[in-house]
């Protein structure tokens, strides 16, 4: 997630497993296995929260346009 940026439902469809378990993996079990890729992996969590409501209308406005 860290290097490509990617969203957790990114993650989730390129590993196979649910957006719970990426969620759970990021903030359980990484901090314990390697705290600096936590704080990177955070970082973009955290931008992807602040930029979701935007994501989210482009979504709506794509569907309904037709595109």
């Amino acid at each position: 997630m860290a290097e490509h940026r990617a969203t957790v439902r990114a993650a989730a469809k390129e590993f196979g497993v649910s957006k719970s378990t990426v969620h759970k993996d990021l903030h359980d079990r990484l901090p314990r296995l390697n705290r600096a890729l936590y704080l990177q992996v955070r970082a973009v969590l955290d931008e992807n929260r602040a930029e979701r409501h935007l994501r989210g209308g482009e979504a709506t406005r794509k569907k309904y346009r037709g595109a």
